[in-house]
């Protein structure tokens, strides 16, 4: 009996780790992205966290059920990059800029609510064939490779050069998740990556290398704060920015519980009302996210990586690392903390997961059959999506809002390009 609460208690912390390490990340390059000062990363970070743990917990228990931990979003991190540059090239405040982003989460929110709860979700669910699940999967892991690459290198300065002692422990991290995963034994294999994390962390601080320093609060208890970019705002760009992004949301949900169904056994029952669930569910997610000025909060699909490489797929311990999370978000010595774990570890980390996750991408992209069509269709999805995250960021200036957000966005084009080709493009059978 001993023995099976330790190890459930190593499961939970390593579903905790797991949370952290995906929302640890992105509200630091959300702070320099819009200049936050030291202090506002910090209060970010509490906020990200305490809705993290919240979402994931809802979801898990009223929405999809199944253990995908839920986190900022990579597709939305790239429209908070795009506004801010064009804040910047317009002498625009970054506190307008930042409510406007409020505006836009509440408006995707509120479709997502509507379409789950009056069921209307199902009548989209025809337009994410295997190919577009697949797609979208490939899409995200290759998007996001590069930001968790980066943050591996340790970039620093302009123009920007790596920190090599970094570099090197980040990517010992990362082929030592792959390796205890592939080659480990029993518990060795199930907390791959919890052991990989804690003994990077450790070499880290060996090495004197130095780690993001937030200043302490005085308090032993504080609240999140609400609305803490200012009261929401709208335009008719972010309405129709919010509107289109409601697919990628719908798809991002539908990729997650689809990739989930891969790797847990037996769990293909729910069908239709399990995706009812995660999208209403998740209209809630971004409620939170916009009532709490974080980045907006989606299921992970790379969780089904994590399952993968680790074995975990019991509810029970996810549930409780979720409602660890947003309780820790509520003390800030724990948070203070927390935020050291160097950054270029969790990449490593969620670089390994996301190995697992284009395998899940191929193995639903080939549930049918790749003829020349399919074949064709993938080929222009990828190279189209993949080749505008390689054209300069200032490329689409000149065009109106609504357009930067569209074609700086590899990911939304891509999903949209993919579903249009497999609608318009038909075979006789």
């Amino acid at each position: 009996m001993k023995k099976q609460r330790f190890y459930n208690s190593l499961s939970v912390f390593q579903w905790f780790i797991f949370l952290l390490a995906n929302s640890v990340a992105l509200p630091i390059v959300i702070g320099s992205v819009f200049h936050l000062s030291i202090e506002e990363v910090s209060s970010l970070m509490k906020r990200t966290f305490f809705v993290v743990g919240i979402s994931s917990f809802i979801q898990g228990w009223l929405g999809h059920r199944y253990p995908i931990a839920d986190g900022p979003a990579g597709s939305w991190v790239s429209v908070f990059v795009i506004l801010a540059g064009v804040a910047a090239g317009q002498g625009e405040n970054t506190e307008d800029t930042l409510q406007l982003l409020e505006g836009g989460l509440m408006i995707a929110g509120l479709l997502l609510f509507v379409l789950g709860v009056t069921g209307l979700v199902n009548r989209l669910l025809f337009l994410f064939t295997p190919l577009v699940t697949g797609s979208f999967l490939l899409i995200l892991a290759l998007q996001l490779s590069g930001v968790f690459l980066k943050g591996m290198m340790a970039l620093k300065g302009v123009p920007p050069h790596s920190d090599y002692g970094t570099a090197a422990i980040s990517f010992g991290v990362f082929f030592l998740v792959i390796l205890l995963s592939v080659k480990g034994k029993g518990w060795i294999k199930s907390y791959a990556m919890l052991i990989a994390i804690l003994l990077g962390w450790l070499l880290f601080i060996l090495l004197g290398k130095s780690s993001p320093a937030f200043s302490e609060s005085a308090s032993l208890f504080t609240l999140p704060e609400v609305f803490a970019w200012g009261t929401p705002k709208l335009d008719a760009g972010m309405v129709i920015t919010a509107v289109l992004f409601t697919f990628i949301l719908v798809s991002n949900t539908v990729a997650a519980v689809t990739a989930a169904q891969q790797v847990v056994p037996g769990s293909k029952r729910d069908g239709k009302q399990t995706i009812n669930r995660g999208t209403w569910t998740g209209g809630i997610s971004h409620f939170l996210s916009a009532l709490f000025s974080t980045i907006g909060v989606v299921p992970l699909p790379v969780s089904s990586g994590f399952i993968q490489l680790t074995g975990e797929k019991r509810i029970g311990p996810f549930l409780v690392a979720g409602l660890l999370l947003s309780a820790i978000a509520l003390i800030p010595a724990i948070v203070h903390f927390l935020a050291l774990l160097p950054g270029p570890i969790a990449s490593a980390a969620l670089l390994a997961s996301f190995v697992q996750m284009v395998g899940i991408a191929f193995q639903s992209i080939l549930k049918e059959e790749l003829d020349q069509r399919r074949l064709t269709i993938l080929g222009i999805t990828l190279l189209i999506s993949i080749g505008l995250m390689f054209l300069p960021t200032d490329l689409f200036r000149d065009l109106p809002s609504v357009l930067q957000y569209i074609f700086s966005n590899g990911l939304l084009v891509g999903t949209m390009i993919v579903i249009l080709l497999e609608q318009l493009w038909k075979t006789k059978k």
